[in-house]
C-alpha cells in the first residue's frame, strides 16, 4: 500500500495520456496522494478537468503563473513529493530532461528536484529506435531516473512495435516497487557512472519452427542481478533470453532467443564496465534446424546433428578491445560445484565465478532462493541460503567494492 506517499504525476503529450487518469485512480486508491501537472501537449489528450477530478487537487500547467510563482511554485512542488512520475513520458520531454531545459513548468521541476523519477517512456517505434532516443535514456539513467519499460504492440500511429507506454497495472507496480525498496533519500550509489551487462534467462536453440532446446532457467536471479545493480546507480543492459519475469525497474532489456543471438546483443552493448553472465546458455544447437514441422515417420525419431554454441563468458574475457574490467561467469552444478566452478574459473579466462547448486531438490531453477559460492582466484567464499534478491544485492556491492579498489 501507498498511504501517506505524495505522489507527483507529469502527464505529457501522447495518446498514452488517458492511462493515466486510471493510474491517478489506482494511486488513490492504494492512499497515495497525487498531485498533477499537465503539460501544454498532454492537455491535448486528457483535460485538465478530469484530471482534477480524480486527483482531488489543483492541476499545475503554467510555469508563469502569479499566484503560485509568488510561492515559487515549480521549487515547492519539485521538493514535497516522495517521487516524481512522468507517465506518459513524450520523446520531446525525456530530450529536454536530458538537457536539463527548463521551457516550461513540467521540465522546470525536473531539474529542479532533489527527488526520485521515474518515468513511463511512450513514442512511435521509430523514434523509440532512434540514437537520439537511446542517447537521452542512456543519460537520464546515469542521472539515476527509473524507467518503467515500454511496451510492444500496435501503436495509435498505426504501426506495430515498440514504444506503447506500459499499463497504469505495471507503472503502479513499479511505484510500490520502489517503496517497497526502501531506498533513503541520499543513500550511497556506488556504481553510478558505470555501465554493467547483465545476461539472464535461457536461450531457445531452435529445432523446427515449433520445437526447440532449452533449460529450465527462469531467469530470476539474472533479473535480480540487473535490478541490483540499477539500484545502486548503474546504467544497466540485460541481455535477457526467453522468460516470463518483469523488465526490471530503470533498465535497459534486450530480447533475444538464442545463444547467438545473445552473444551478438552482448558485444553490441560494449562497453561495459562489468559484465555478468547470469544466463543459463545452451551448449549446444541443432546444426540444421528444420524450415518446417519435423513429423513423425515410420522410421522413428529424427537423427539431430548438434552443433556448439558460441561460448558467450569465454568470448567477452578474452576480447583484447573493450573488455569489461570485471567479467564475471556462473556455474549451475549438479555435484561437485566448487570444484567445478574453479575449473570454469580456470578455463573461461574471467575473473570470478558465481557457482550454484541447481540439483534436483533444491528449488534453484524457478524458485525464489539461491544457494551460491563466490569462486575467485582468491579462494572460495560460500554464502548461506539466501533469496535471489539478497543473493543479487551482495554480489553488486562485491562489485561495487571491486571496481572502486
Amino acid at each position: 500500500m501507498l498511504d501517506g506517499t505524495s505522489i507527483l504525476l507529469i502527464i505529457s503529450g501522447g495518446i498514452a495520456a488517458y492511462k493515466s487518469l486510471e493510474l491517478i485512480r489506482r494511486l488513490r486508491e492504494r492512499g497515495a496522494r497525487v498531485r498533477c501537472i499537465l503539460t501544454a501537449g498532454g492537455a491535448q489528450f486528457v483535460t485538465p478537468l478530469s484530471v482534477a477530478a480524480l486527483s482531488g487537487g489543483k492541476v499545475y500547467q503554467d510555469l508563469f503563473s502569479l499566484t503560485d510563482e509568488s510561492e515559487m511554485g515549480h521549487i515547492r512542488l519539485s521538493r514535497e513529493a516522495d517521487l516524481i512520475v512522468v507517465a506518459p513520458a513524450s520523446a520531446d520531454l525525456m530530450a529536454r530532461m536530458a538537457a536539463g531545459m527548463t521551457d516550461d513548468l513540467a521540465a522546470t521541476v525536473l531539474l529542479a528536484t532533489d527527488k526520485p523519477v521515474l518515468v513511463a517512456p511512450t513514442m512511435n517505434t521509430r523514434m523509440w529506435e532512434h540514437p537520439a532516443t537511446r542517447r537521452n535514456m542512456a543519460r537520464l539513467t546515469d542521472d539515476g531516473v527509473l524507467f518503467v519499460d515500454s511496451g510492444e504492440g500496435d501503436l495509435a500511429c498505426g504501426e506495430v512495435g515498440k514504444g506503447r507506454m506500459a499499463e497504469p497495472a505495471a507503472i503502479l507496480e513499479a511505484i510500490e516497487a520502489f517503496f517497497r525498496a526502501g531506498r533513503p533519500e541520499g543513500s550511497p550509489r556506488p556504481l553510478a557512472g558505470l555501465h554493467a551487462l547483465v545476461t539472464s534467462g535461457p536461450t531457445h536453440e531452435p529445432i523446427d519452427p515449433v520445437r526447440y532446446i532449452a533449460n529450465r532457467s527462469s531467469g530470476k536471479q539474472g533479473h535480480a542481478i540487473a535490478a541490483a545493480c540499477a539500484q545502486m546507480g548503474a546504467r544497466v543492459t540485460l541481455v535477457s533470453g526467453p522468460t516470463a519475469q518483469p523488465d526490471p525497474l530503470g533498465v535497459e532489456v534486450i530480447r533475444v532467443e538464442t545463444a547467438r543471438d545473445m552473444l551478438a546483443a552482448c558485444e553490441a552493448a560494449l562497453p561495459a564496465d562489468v559484465a555478468i553472465c547470469a544466463a543459463a546458455v545452451a551448449d549446444w544447437r541443432v546444426a540444421r534446424a528444420a524450415q518446417a514441422k519435423i513429423k513423425k515417420g515410420k522410421n522413428g525419431p529424427p537423427v539431430l546433428e548438434m552443433a556448439e554454441n558460441p561460448d558467450i563468458l569465454a568470448t567477452l574475457a578474452a576480447r583484447n578491445d573493450r573488455r569489461p574490467r570485471l567479467v564475471v561467469g556462473f556455474a549451475a552444478e549438479t555435484g561437485d560445484v566448487v570444484a567445478y566452478a574453479q575449473a570454469k574459473l580456470a578455463s573461461k579466462g574471467c575473473d570470478w565465478i558465481v557457482a550454484n547448486d541447481v540439483a534436483q531438490g533444491t528449488g534453484t531453477f524457478g524458485g525464489d532462493q539461491n544457494t551460491v559460492s563466490l569462486v575467485t582466484p582468491e579462494g572460495v567464499e560460500s554464502w548461506p541460503r539466501l533469496s535471489k534478491t539478497e543473493v543479487a544485492a551482495r554480489l553488486a556491492q562485491r562489485i561495487a567494492d571491486r571496481l572502486a579498489a
